[in-house]
């Protein structure tokens, strides 16, 4: 772990961590800090994140309560079942334009900004508007996911001419320079969220989603607006865990610990068959609940106390056979009436901490880029569903399900900051973390290292887990009926976490970067102010 007096920025960058650092340094909130990680962030993975997306924030004051901030983005308002009907689509599009929703990101920063900040947008913007002209030398596994991308590039034209500068994907230790996209952060800097939903860049995004047949218009900017929710919790062994409320995801990590409470994981061992076969049944049993109800709660009644109920979750851990992994869950019947990301965590010196995550959702979003803004548009409208009678249908103005989650826990004199990326892995990554500090007494840096598995889909026997596993467990797992995938050592399908944490009684900081993401805990260096 990195360990500190002052304040900690862990992103998945460096260059990202160390602009947030010297934010700190100037004297910045943990808020201002973010905000200046994730601006780089949008410039040197600019498959992971940027402000062509959506954001999620708990922040949570050294002696105030904890905030949390919902910066999606809805969906057009032309953007409906029949509009696509009119088009020969019968389920939602997974990239293009009847992909993209409105992005939330720069309404997000604004917000955090007027009530947290002690710096202004041009000061959190400034490093990332000079690393954007001069340019910066691409990481290693960004390089990586790059490549990956590039015939998916080629398919629009501003997108290829904007990342594939050369003809072809950014390599490692190559410059690249993303001068329009500093000439979208100028306008920001200037006009703060004005910048964004109006005037120029809000011009080229329309025209953007017109050219191709889209919904969008230019009131569906203008009138977005991010909002302030109260965060969710449950409780775990005595720690208190936070999440954003729904129409976030973050619901099913705080469903899977309640209903790993009733299973003795620390006695079974780390990863052994015992508590990963628990892991990955109650992974399934709280993802079908999640799915079947979590939605826009402008739209839908969604039932939170009862899906948070310990009483409820008692009931669901007994329907997990302890012997047998199962083929398919049925969500419960409860009340109801009616991909790729960039996680990031701040400590600032006065124990303000901050719990931060954005994302384009697919790598590189819907593949479209607004002519000359330097950003990709996010794909999160491949979220919703057309089946008319599930709650996350589409909807003029709707928020989809959403899969970034950030999150917080804490017991005692002890507050942690951290998250895990990676679409559908996220929640169940969440509760492994949670598992190994409560369950393991881990330190923030085991447990983002610890092998993780993942389940990426709802149905079926199927598990990835990293090669770290042992054989053993893994045979013990096979012989349950899991169909295992050994993964590598430290594999990004199980996701890249970040996490920062206080001693509230010693003032002392910690910092912990996950080794799947080319990211670093950067303390904030000690000047004299």
């Amino acid at each position: 772990m990195v360990v500190s007096k002052h304040g900690i920025v862990a992103s998945e960058h460096p260059l990202a961590s160390q602009a947030g650092a010297m934010i700190l340094a100037d004297g910045g909130h943990a808020v201002d800090a973010a905000i200046a990680a994730n601006a780089v962030m949008g410039l040197v993975c600019p498959m992971m994140c940027g402000i062509g997306g959506d954001l999620f924030a708990i922040i949570w004051e050294r002696d105030g309560t904890p905030q949390g901030i919902n910066a999606s983005g809805w969906a057009p308002a032309g953007l409906t079942p029949r509009f696509l009907k009119s088009r020969n689509l019968d389920s939602m599009p997974q990239s293009g334009v009847h992909s993209v929703t409105v992005p939330g990101a720069v309404a997000g920063w604004a917000l955090l900004l007027e009530r947290f900040g002690r710096k202004s947008f041009a000061d959190v913007l400034a490093a990332a508007i000079q690393m954007a002209e001069e340019g910066f030398p691409v990481a290693e596994i960004t390089a990586q996911e790059w490549s990956n991308r590039e015939a998916f590039l080629r398919e629009d034209a501003p997108a290829a001419s904007t990342f594939l500068p050369s003809g072809r994907a950014v390599q490692l230790g190559e410059i690249f320079q993303n001068r329009d996209l500093a000439a979208s952060y100028r306008r920001i800097a200037a006009d703060g969220r004005d910048g964004f939903y109006e005037g120029e860049v809000a011009r080229r995004l329309v025209d953007c989603i017109a050219r191709r047949g889209g919904a969008m218009v230019d009131a569906d900017l203008s009138e977005f607006k991010a909002e302030w929710v109260q965060p969710i919790s449950t409780t775990y062994r005595g720690w208190d865990v936070l999440e954003i409320p729904p129409n976030g995801a973050g619901i099913a990590a705080l469903m899977m610990l309640n209903i790993l409470e009733q299973f003795p994981l620390a006695e079974a061992g780390h990863n052994s068959v015992e508590a990963l076969h628990a892991m990955i049944e109650a992974k399934k049993v709280a993802y079908a609940d999640m799915q079947r109800y979590v939605a826009d709660p402008r739209f839908a009644d969604v039932p939170v106390d009862a899906m948070l109920a310990k009483a409820f979750a008692r009931g669901r851990a007994r329907s997990i056979d302890r012997s047998t992994s199962s083929a398919a869950i049925s969500p419960a019947e409860l009340p109801a009436h009616a991909g790729d990301t960039a996680y990031l965590s701040v400590v600032d010196g006065d124990g303000h901490m901050v719990s931060f995550i954005q994302s384009n959702f697919a790598s590189f979003g819907s593949g479209l880029v607004p002519e000359g803004t330097g950003f990709p548009l996010q794909n999160r409208g491949a979220l919703f569903t057309l089946d008319a009678a599930h709650p996350n249908v589409l909807a003029s103005r709707k928020r989809p399900l959403h899969t970034i989650i950030p999150a917080f826990m804490h017991k005692a004199d002890v507050r942690i900051a951290f998250g895990i990326m990676g679409g559908w892995n996220q929640s169940q990554a969440h509760a492994q973390f949670v598992s190994n500090v409560v369950d393991h007494r881990m330190n923030i840096q085991e447990a983002l290292e610890a092998p993780r598995f993942t389940k990426l889909t709802f149905d079926g026997r199927d598990v990835m887990v990293e090669r770290r596993v042992p054989e053993s467990v893994r045979a013990g797992l096979s012989a349950r009926g899991h169909e295992v995938e050994v993964a590598g050592d430290f594999t990004t399908s199980v996701g890249g976490g970040q996490a920062v944490m206080r001693n509230l009684t010693t003032g002392v900081n910690y910092g912990a970067s996950d080794p799947r993401k080319d990211g670093a805990a950067v303390p904030e260096p000690v000047t004299r102010r």
